[in-house]
């Protein structure tokens, strides 16, 4: 087991609603990443092929409109498909560099039309090791993404410690956290698309419950980088669309890079991986405070019918 480890959060813009242009964008930010020593690279929420804030699709309830379907479709035309040619081209970026590549995408169901709000793993011989589906699209979100199924909220194995994650509002879901709790998770991943101050508090919150390391990664995207199809119903949204607040927290809540606000780049910090075993030394959600005989917990790990 490595005592120490450099991760790298890419807070960037892809290039909104081109799947090609964003994946470009990728290789440079995660050679960049390496460059600084990075042996764990985090991208944000659907940073493939764009988190579209701001944007209807055309649709209020119980109608939706044929240019709303127009909208979507160029979405949908740049989503990625698992296995496919996008995810060929991320595991060939992650073994260039010799690096864990996790990565935000809007997956695109290989036998049907469901869009779904997806974190995949490529290990740093470029192999997709896992693949988490979203369990509940938030609000409007619906929309755009089913739900996962939840039959693959597993944490991965990593010379570094057990590596996983829920994205964004999944992190609210005090179930879902505990389950990777129990499973030991130690680089807990929370890519996100939500700005606000209290997100910091959230994610505190849990390095401090889960005793874990906590990485956070958002995008920070302005108006302007939308294609010009969209900017007519962007007009009363604010320039920047989202400001960022990536940050790293270490298993007692203390800040150890970011947040960042209001610009493109890397927050990267070293991780002295000793302070997961001190920190538990007063507090372990899955161990000495679990009190199982008090309370019982089950994951269903069978995929819903």
């Amino acid at each position: 087991m490595k005592k120490r480890v450099t991760v790298a959060l890419v807070q960037a813009s892809p290039k909104l609603f081109d799947l090609a242009g964003s994946l470009e964008l990728v290789a440079d930010w995660t050679a960049q990443a390496k460059a600084r020593g990075a042996s764990l690279v985090l991208f944000p929420e659907t940073f493939l092929p764009a988190y579209p804030r701001g944007l209807q699709f055309g649709t209020v309830v119980g109608s939706r409109s044929q240019e709303g379907r127009e909208d979507w479709l160029v979405y949908y035309s740049n989503t990625v498909v698992v296995p496919g040619p996008a995810t060929e081209r991320l595991g060939k970026i992650a073994a260039e560099h010799k690096v864990w590549l996790i990565m935000g995408v809007t997956e695109r169901s290989e036998t049907g039309g469901t869009l779904y709000c997806t974190l995949l793993y490529f290990n740093p011989e470029g192999q997709l090791v896992q693949r988490h589906r979203k369990l509940k699209p938030t609000g409007t979100e619906r929309i755009l993404w089913g739900e996962g199924a939840g039959d693959d909220l597993q944490v991965v194995d990593s010379p570094y410690g057990q590596i996983g994650g829920l994205i964004c509002w999944e992190n609210y879901m005090p179930l879902a956290r505990m389950n990777l709790y129990q499973q030991g998770v130690e680089f807990y991943l929370a890519p996100t698309a939500d700005h606000r101050d209290s997100w910091q508090a959230s994610m505190q919150h849990i390095a401090c419950e889960g005793r874990c390391f906590v990485l956070a990664c958002n995008q920070f995207v302005r108006k302007r980088d939308y294609p010009e199809r969209f900017q007519e119903e962007l007009a009363d949204q604010p320039e920047i669309m989202t400001r960022g607040g990536s940050v790293i927290i270490s298993p007692l809540g203390e800040v150890l890079a970011g947040p960042l606000y209001g610009q493109e780049g890397i927050v990267e910090a070293e991780l002295d991986l000793s302070l997961i075993a001190k920190s538990k030394m007063d507090f372990d959600a899955a161990g000495h405070y679990h009190r199982p005989d008090v309370f019982s917990f089950e994951w269903m790990k069978r995929p819903v019918e």
